[in-house]
């Protein structure tokens, strides 16, 4: 199954995040099969290819619960 989820990357205490498509068997920080945006949570920053995500939504991948709510805002 695919998933579009959260990939952390940035130092200690200092978190970044990117916005992938992955197979829910790979690892959190494994490769992703496509990457959709970036998100800021110190800053709230939110950049996403809506585009993107629309075109995997219509082909099966389902976005995690985290994406879920970051998409209504």
């Amino acid at each position: 199954m695919v998933r579009i989820r959260l990939s952390r990357r940035g130092k200690k205490k200092s978190p970044f995040y990117r916005v992938v498509v992955t197979d829910i068997r790979k690892k959190r920080d494994g490769a992703p099969i496509d990457e959709l945006g970036t998100y800021n949570p110190l800053t709230k920053e939110l950049k996403l290819d809506k585009q993107k995500i629309e075109e995997w939504i219509k082909k099966g991948a389902k976005p995690s619960e985290t994406i879920t709510s970051l998409l209504r805002k």
